[in-house]
């Protein structure tokens, strides 16, 4: 079947919804090894435990995890029966606050051995992104710059977006109204400085 994309445009939201989701607020993962997954959350990408249930209470036991002030932004159930095939979720994205993270966490995954799918800038939205998966397959992003909508809803039009195959090609040639300098230079190395010291 053929997707009508002006189609797709031409979709409204009613003028008087009720409500107005404003971020993503928590992702449930089913995971293989609940300890693991626990551990990759915690040490590679930063996250904090608030809670946990035990296998009486869920099967496969429950870890709730946080990375703001909100009691959990995800949480992984370990009661998966294998691998994710991706089936149930393309991929969940991580917001930080500037482009140096992004950079930082690059580093930091590539120091924990986590194969980067993908960093640069993709299109739509034109964020400035790392993407890679996590143990059980999940695929994970950490952006920074995505485009913001007022209420005009104007949007940045498909002749800026711009393809970047790499983090350094992203802030070399950024799109227009995206400021990309770097406050420190030695991000651009991978986070090593001179000294060879991770930053």
């Amino acid at each position: 079947m053929a997707i009508d994309v002006d189609k797709i445009y031409q979709t409204e939201t009613p003028a008087h919804h009720p409500f107005r989701i404003g971020k993503l607020g928590h992702v449930v993962l089913m995971v293989e090894d609940l300890e693991r997954s626990v551990e990759f959350y915690t040490q590679v990408l930063g996250c904090k435990v608030s809670d946990a249930y035990g296998e009486e209470m869920v099967p496969g036991g429950m870890v709730f995890l946080r990375f703001n002030t909100d009691h959990h932004g995800v949480a992984l159930v370990g009661d998966a029966k294998g691998a994710s095939k991706n089936a149930e979720m393309h991929h969940m994205a991580f917001e930080v606050p500037s482009l140096e993270d992004v950079f930082r966490a690059r580093a930091h995954l590539k120091a924990h051995g986590v194969p980067i799918d993908f960093e640069g800038r993709r299109r739509a939205g034109c964020q400035v992104a790392v993407e890679f998966s996590d143990p059980d397959g999940h695929r994970l992003e950490i952006y920074w710059g995505l485009d913001q909508i007022g209420s005009d809803g104007v949007m940045r039009p498909r002749e800026q977006w711009k393809w970047a195959h790499s983090l350094e090609e992203a802030i070399d040639d950024p799109v227009e109204g995206q400021y990309t300098k770097l406050r420190d230079a030695n991000l651009r190395n991978d986070g090593l400085g001179a000294s060879g010291q991770r930053k």
